[in-house]
């Protein structure tokens, strides 16, 4: 007994000099105030015409129909900083923090472009995901980050925090750490406070106000927060892998410039024409629309059972192509493409292949002919596609029978390839006349020629 009571007393002892510590800590950390609470005169308002003003040291946005995104931005542009502020905004009002970002008159006409710390009341609880406004759209949507999403409250102060140091990016709603990116595009620009445009009148006069608006600027990396395990990280470099992802065991299954670790799906070498690599991007060449007549489907060289598979592709207009997995190359040697699981590369707006099938199931995203891609994660907002011309992230997924489909970090299909309704699916599809078709142990990952302009980079993989 008499042990367990000064065992005790150590760890009380200890506890107490430890929050007094922190305390000491917290209160030593050089916050600087980004706004003085009297007047914008460190600020000016770009774009919109929204209303802003001052109340009880606060700002204060309010909402006016007829006027695009507002913003009341830094005069002094930021790199590397950690910024917190609280706010508190009206339910159904969208609003946002740009950090990073820019105002160029040569840049669609001086539109307020760069990231964005979301605030917003909507259901599919977003806030304090990561916005490219004005350029690339959503880099980070908590789709992948559920403890994140929980993080902000509506109708309170909701505490944020915001992390950019280097090209890595995180955000912290009430404590929960929300997004964990990794981008290199932009590495420096204004702060600014965002009040959304509006579609409907009932939201003319909403509110959104910030408090307690404070940057950091120096010694960052002595008081940075550490990282959740529950926020995966989403990165965006080019061709290369993170530090966390090496240790996470991802490896790049395409090295942007050479042929290595790739052949094609009929033959041992890769194509002598049909496709080109450039600048980093791995391109199949537009042969109108010859399926696999050019240069070919190409196949990986190892063989793959469970794995994570990401890959960024860009259509061009009207374009079909495809990322296959579980391909063997054996079952047909005649003319088409190779047969395997399919992630269908479709501009569905302009090919017909969108309308064939059964019930979409040949548009973007889909398991090709068998399972149409819908949004599993915020229902009716779509599928998070970001249109022809722009970079699109595929995600694949497969950890024994299970497999998922991810478009731009939204779940866009989910199945069991050994389940007796994936079986039935098969049945009823084009694949019927294919033995153990999607059920082999495993098989190669295959970039489909379809005959049109598709281009890919940063492939990358982790098995299980």
């Amino acid at each position: 007994m008499i042990d367990f009571k000064l065992k005790y007393s150590q760890i009380t002892t200890l506890l107490c000099v430890f929050l007094s510590f922190s305390l000491v800590y917290t209160q030593e950390i050089p916050w600087e105030p980004l706004f003085n609470g009297n007047d914008f005169s460190n600020f000016e308002q770009l774009n919109g015409d929204a209303e802003y003003r001052i109340e009880n040291g606060e700002m204060v946005g309010v909402s006016r129909a007829k006027t695009p995104n507002s913003f009341m931005a830094t005069k002094m542009k930021y790199s590397d900083f950690i910024l917190e502020f609280e706010v508190k905004v009206d339910f159904g009002l969208n609003s946002g923090v740009q950090f990073r970002s820019n105002s160029f008159p040569d840049f669609k006409k001086g539109r307020v472009h760069g990231y964005q710390c979301e605030i917003e009341t909507s259901p599919r609880k977003w806030a304090g995901g990561i916005y490219d406004e004005a350029r690339r759209g959503w880099l980070y949507p908590l789709t992948i980050n559920p403890k994140g999403q929980e993080a902000f409250v509506n109708g309170t102060w909701n505490h944020y925090r915001i992390e950019a140091i280097g090209n890595e990016i995180r955000t912290y709603v009430n404590g929960i750490m929300c997004a964990n990116l990794v981008d290199p595009l932009t590495a420096e620009g204004f702060i600014a406070f965002q009040v959304h445009s509006i579609r409907n009148k009932e939201d003319e006069g909403k509110i959104v106000r910030w408090k307690n608006i404070n940057i950091l600027t120096e010694n960052l990396t002595d008081y940075r927060h550490p990282v959740a395990d529950y926020a995966p990280e989403i990165s965006y470099l080019e061709n290369q892998l993170s530090e966390s992802e090496k240790r996470k065991g991802w490896r790049l299954l395409w090295d942007g410039t050479s042929t290595a670790g790739w052949r094609s799906a009929k033959g041992g070498q890769f194509p002598s024409k049909g496709w080109n690599m450039n600048d980093g991007v791995l391109s199949v060449e537009s042969s109108d629309g010859a399926e696999s007549r050019n240069g070919g489907d190409i196949v990986t060289q190892n063989l793959f059972d469970n794995f994570e598979l990401s890959v960024d592709f860009k259509l061009t207009e009207g374009a079909n192509s495809g990322i296959k997995y579980f391909v063997d190359p054996e079952l047909n040697k005649m003319q088409g493409s190779a047969i395997g699981l399919e992630f269908q590369i479709l501009d569905d707006r302009k090919h017909p292949d969108a309308k064939q099938g059964k019930n979409g199931n040949r548009t973007v995203g889909s398991l090709y002919d068998l399972i149409r891609a819908e949004n599993l994660t915020t229902g009716p907002r779509g599928k998070n596609f970001k249109g022809v011309n722009q970079w699109n992230n595929a995600r694949i997924v497969v950890r024994n029978g299970h497999v998922e489909h991810w478009l731009n970090h939204v779940k866009v299909v989910e199945f069991d390839r050994f389940s007796q309704t994936f079986k039935a699916l098969v049945e009823k599809s084009k694949y019927e006349k294919w033995k153990n078709f999607g059920r082999l142990p495993q098989g190669n990952i295959l970039l489909q020629d379809h005959g049109d302009k598709v281009s890919f980079k940063n492939i990358k993989i982790r098995e299980f």
